[in-house]
């Protein structure tokens, strides 16, 4: 297993001397599989290791115990060990998440401060063979296309995580531990049937296996490694056509359009997209849908690709989530209808620095205060955010349904949502206008909301102070 991993590591260029890497340990056999894995590797990679734990009170004195096994684990090999918690079953009942997608944003969300805090270059997670057929398998299910198809990447370089384990079989990881003696913990959750995920795992894939194709799990991953290299392809196709072939605009009389910064109205030339190759035509359609936050499914391709070989003056096709297309003279236009909510939207804002934000036809900016109390005095310390606290860079986004925020001066924190009431505003605004209400994050928490005082903990004394700026088109 030792080679195998190595060859799998260098193959897909995980990691390179000199990284520091935590490893994401919960516990159980692939996690403790991959530690020990990399312990054996990292002389041969050059790499420094950390141990990386994250609680999700979910389990109780269960989930303590695994807490309790991992840190020993850590220390029996003198690593270093960071450790992290959130209560993820109430955070799933305030955002109306499921436990699951609840417990991975969360988890992703501690990983990413660990790598902002400099404590990790990359975080290592554990998933195996087996994981990725299971999630072929589920998309299959559910309905997918070639990116879905192509199941959980080696790398997410976004997110700094690398899948070492991801062409090991969790059989081979068992074997493997057992070969050494080494224990590990069970997550009695893994076998509640009530979870799709385990259906598969317990139930569907062990009947494909036994009664129609004893390979299916190596099949289903190398489906999904074929269906990566693809959409790799096509995503660097369309990143060069895309620029050429769709703009943002608005409709003319002369049935082409005006171009303009913040538009939302994509614009595709009817000419040139119905002489294209089904499949190129079709990326492209998805992804200038994308562009207004929405994606299709495959049977709105369908409607719009006959749309464009068969066009019929002023016809206009409704789609999900307030997508409306037209066609004209010239061309196919996508446009958010204005009974549609408005689209979520998450940049990224550098201190200091600043972003334009179509959204909000304005500009927010982060200027550094210089230190010391007297060149401080002329700001609303309620607007001053302590620089030390933050990540070196922050994310502005809109609010959303299950933010909570606890100002600076305030007793508790509350839900974004009742911060935002009419009442306790200082003028009327519209729903859409409070919907894109800006607020911003630092490492996951919010530390700034439009209107309101900064966040509890990160009001600034003395020292160096980032300001928050907003400036707007019609200013």
């Amino acid at each position: 297993m030792k080679e195998s991993v190595l060859r799998y590591i260098r193959g897909q260029r995980l990691l390179q001397p000199g990284e520091r890497i935590a490893v994401a340990v919960s516990g159980g056999a692939d996690s403790v599989a991959l530690l020990r894995i990399l312990l054996e590797l990292r002389d041969d990679l050059g790499i420094v290791l950390s141990v990386a734990h994250f609680h999700h009170k979910i389990r109780g004195s269960e989930a303590d115990a695994d807490q309790r096994f991992v840190a020993e684990l850590a220390q029996q090999f003198q690593l270093e060990f960071h450790s992290g918690s959130a209560d993820v079953p109430a955070d799933a009942r305030d955002r109306k998440l499921s436990l699951e997608s609840a417990a991975r944003e969360l988890r992703h969300g501690w990983f990413r401060e660990l790598v902002e805090r400099r404590q990790g270059d990359k975080i290592a997670t554990a998933h195996t063979l087996d994981d990725q057929a299971e999630t072929v398998l589920l998309r299959i299910l559910r309905g997918t296309g070639i990116r879905g198809l192509a199941g959980i990447a080696p790398e997410h370089t976004e997110k700094h995580l690398i899948r070492p384990l991801l062409g090991t079989t969790r059989a081979q990881v068992e074997t493997y531990l057992n070969s050494m003696s080494q224990l590990w913990r069970t997550d009695s959750t893994n076998f509640d049937l009530s979870h799709t995920r385990n259906r598969v795992r317990h139930t569907l894939l062990p009947l494909l296996e036994k009664e129609f194709n004893p390979a299916i799990r190596s099949n289903l991953a190398d489906l999904a490694e074929m269906a990566r290299l693809e959409d790799d392809y096509w995503r660097n196709e369309l990143a060069a056509l895309l620029p050429r072939l769709v703009r943002a605009g608005k409709p003319t009389r002369s049935g082409r359009s005006a171009t303009g910064k913040g538009s939302d109205t994509q614009v595709l030339d009817l000419k040139s997209l119905s002489t294209m190759p089904p499949l190129i035509r079709a990326m492209i359609m998805q992804a200038t849908a994308e562009k207004l936050g929405v994606t299709l499914e495959f049977k709105h391709i369908q409607a719009l690709t006959d749309l464009v070989l068969h066009p019929k003056a002023a016809t206009r096709i409704a789609l999900p989530d307030g997508l409306s297309v037209n066609i004209s003279l010239r061309e196919l236009l996508f446009s958010l209808r204005a009974d549609a909510g408005p689209v979520n939207y998450r940049y990224s804002l550098p201190i200091p620095g600043e972003i334009y934000l179509p959204e909000l036809a304005g500009t927010i900016r982060t200027k550094v205060i210089s230190a010391g109390k007297q060149k401080l005095s002329g700001y609303n310390r309620a607007s001053l955010l302590n620089r030390t606290l933050l990540a070196p860079e922050l994310t502005v986004r809109n609010w959303r349904a299950g933010d909570r925020f606890f100002p600076a001066h305030s007793q508790s924190p509350k839900k974004v949502k009742e911060l935002l009431q009419p009442s306790r505003l200082a003028k009327t605004y519209s729903p859409a206008e409070r919907k894109l209400w800006p607020v911003i994050e630092s490492a996951g928490e919010i530390v700034w909301i439009r209107g309101l005082p900064v966040a509890h903990g990160f009001a600034v004394e003395s020292g160096e102070a980032v300001l928050i700026e907003e400036t707007s088109d019609d200013s």
